[in-house]
């Protein structure tokens, strides 16, 4: 008996030592990161000067920038990276996702619809990415913008796009385009209605209303500017974005399009035929051009190399632009084709 005792009382002293070290690594490890941040900020004021920031905006805004460890976990950690195409898609485009976009188009119907016709990009469009974005303004994101840039910056996997992100937002502020009070949104940088990142606000972001401030929280300003972005970028109203199809197994390999990072392979649908099982069902115009799409395979683990499979079009290719991730634009074609049926 003494000698279980005796192991039981080692035991909890040698777990509270592990328990210790961790901390203690932890609290080290932070202090280091904060302290190499630290260092960071002070670089980059100077790069921001430079690229023609004024140093009293750089001095004001940078100052306040902080490490912030979370934002590192949510780029590790991203829905897009482990979802199934099934299981994403099915999230973000339910009933009551819907309902929601409806109501909004009630209350907001003639500011949306005169946009729809002024920029030519459907209602349905508009409701589905700002439905997906933010859930229609309710998840606009509470973090500090320049903290979340900075800190995405400082780290090393992305840090040449999120640096020339934050350039862009401190110029954005320089120039009185965006008040620097009101940055906050999600842990990427991105911001308003639509999450637009500084870039987009800079090369697409209008200020419809005229009232001299462009307000992406609001209905208006964000629905405009959306609207123009994917006017601007090529958007051709009332064509297809994606038509699901059931592969045959004698396609070859370099059809299947597994990444986001680029479409190739492109061909008329109707060169697809031999490798589509339900291609007599398609509706769709068989001149199109289209590539085909297999979104599991380099993610799901043992996932079947042919199914889920989509055709997609140009459209789908815009939906890109905006965010690359393949189940993203798929999710968001799927949610317009449900208001489309419900407006």
């Amino acid at each position: 008996m003494f000698f279980f005792v005796l192991i039981e009382k080692m035991l909890k002293k040698l777990i509270s030592i592990y328990i210790l070290l961790i901390l203690s690594f932890s609290q080290n490890s932070a202090f280091s990161s904060n302290s190499e941040f630290s260092t960071w900020v002070k670089n980059f004021k100077s790069h921001a000067v430079e690229s023609g920031v004024s140093k009293v905006i750089v001095e004001e805004v940078m100052s306040k920038a902080i490490f912030l460890p979370n934002v590192i976990k949510y780029d590790r950690f991203q829905p897009e990276f482990y979802e199934d195409t099934n299981t994403y898609i099915t999230k973000r485009t339910g009933k009551n996702k819907v309902k929601k976009g409806l109501n909004l188009y009630k209350k907001e119907k003639s500011s949306i619809d005169k946009i729809e016709k002024e920029f030519q990009i459907e209602k349905e469009l508009l409701l589905s990415l700002m439905g997906i974005e933010t859930n229609f303004g309710k998840y606009l994101g509470k973090m500090d913008i320049v903290s979340s840039l900075a800190t995405l910056s400082f780290d090393k996997r992305r840090s040449d796009f999120f640096t020339k992100e934050l350039i862009i937002l401190l110029k954005l502020v320089d120039q009185q385009i965006i008040d620097r009070e009101i940055l906050f949104g999600s842990w990427a940088g991105a911001f308003g209605n639509f999450q637009f990142m500084p870039r987009t606000i800079r090369n697409y972001a209008i200020d419809y209303n005229k009232n001299t401030t462009i307000e992406l929280k609001k209905t208006e300003d964000s629905f405009a500017s959306a609207a123009n972005y994917l006017s601007k970028i090529g958007w051709k109203k009332n064509t297809p974005c994606f038509k699901k199809i059931n592969l045959n197994k004698n396609i070859p390999i370099k059809y299947l399009n597994s990444s986001a990072a680029s479409i190739i392979n492109k061909k008329e649908v109707k060169y697809f035929k031999k490798y589509i099982k339900n291609y007599n069902d398609l509706k769709i115009d068989k001149n199109l051009e289209a590539a085909i799409i297999t979104p599991d395979i380099d993610i799901v683990p043992g996932a079947n190399t042919y199914t889920p499979a989509y055709l997609v079009f140009s459209n789908y290719e815009k939906i890109l632009n905006w965010n690359r991730s393949l189940r993203f634009a798929l999710a968001v074609c799927t949610l317009k084709n449900k208001f489309k049926n419900e407006i």
